[in-house]
């Protein structure tokens, strides 16, 4: 037997807080698996207009307490109430608009996307506001990916993402109820993959725990090779090669189905930082943490 890559179609949208909290387990699968594991993003498009969720009945409020929920998975978060409720479509289009000219960092803008969701007050559906982040996401040209956020082209490849996120009817994941109908047809829900090789495909859909992927990837192909978990947290930075939260570099440092020990962990890190081998930024209710010889990296490769 030989091994080929799988191709990972991530259904996924910078405004879910389950597709957010899933960064644990995707750090895990990058980790176990790196190139063997081809990741397509393909953005949800949860709203177009804030005006949908004011009239099922959010408010600011409702949401930034509805984040404390959240806290178990371990990813950072802030609850500091939004002056509005907000939609998530110019975001979405800023991931395609990346994908579309500067491939190589689409990964990048949407962790950067996410951080700034979940741990700020900011405005994502403004353009200064969105600009401001994306300028954040180093070698990115943030002006030229907002001026292009309603290219026809963009506005194409966004169309065809939502449209291709909508297609879960009859699906595995319909059938496991981690399916949506909230603007009409069955959709997946972030943060589905869809996991294929060759003509097979076998879906994870919804939230999951890695134990889920790990079960789908080796049925798929067993003859990959599956890295064992990480040693230390430097360790750790070193192959993922983006700054990650606690709670990712635990996740990559625990074995099989024990459970993560963010603390000792945090503990690790914090005398990594000591030696100067390490740089902690504080996000949210957390932080993120780099190598100090790679501060200048953008929040995932």
């Amino acid at each position: 037997m030989f091994a080929m890559a799988i191709t990972a179609t991530y259904f996924t949208d910078p405004g879910c807080p389950w597709a957010y909290s899933a960064n644990p387990a995707l750090a895990v699968l990058r980790w176990r698996y790196g190139a063997q594991l081809d990741w397509r993003i393909v953005t949800i498009g949860l709203a177009e207009d804030p005006a949908r969720y004011v009239a099922r009945g959010y408010t600011p409020v409702m949401m930034a307490r509805g984040y404390l929920g959240f806290r178990r998975f371990g990813m950072p978060f802030a609850t500091q109430p939004r002056p509005r409720v907000v939609a998530t479509a110019l975001a979405c289009r800023a991931i395609v608009a990346t994908r579309l000219a500067d491939p190589q960092r689409e990964w990048a803008v949407l962790r950067a996307l996410q951080f700034a969701w979940f741990t700020t007050p900011a405005l994502l559906d403004e353009l200064d506001v969105l600009g401001g982040v994306l300028e954040g996401v180093g070698g990115l040209d943030a002006a030229a990916i907002v001026a292009a956020l309603h290219d026809p082209a963009v506005t194409e490849a966004y169309q065809a993402d939502r449209a291709l996120a909508r297609t879960a009817a009859g699906s595995p994941t319909e059938m496991q109820g981690k399916a949506a109908t909230t603007d009409g047809p069955v959709r997946y829900t972030a943060p589905s993959v869809l996991f294929a090789s060759g003509e097979r495909t076998l879906e994870a859909g919804g939230f999951q725990p890695v134990e889920a992927y790990d079960v789908v990837i080796a049925n798929l192909d067993p003859a990959l090779e599956r890295r064992p978990a990480a040693d230390d947290p430097l360790e750790a930075l070193e192959a993922l090669g983006f700054a990650a939260t606690t709670a990712e570099i635990a996740a990559v440092m625990t074995a099989d189905n024990d459970a993560p020990d963010p603390c000792s962990t945090e503990e690790a890190l914090v005398a990594l930082v000591g030696e100067g081998a390490v740089v902690r930024t504080g996000l949210g209710d957390g932080a993120l943490w780099a190598q100090a010889t790679a501060v200048a990296l953008p929040a995932a490769a």
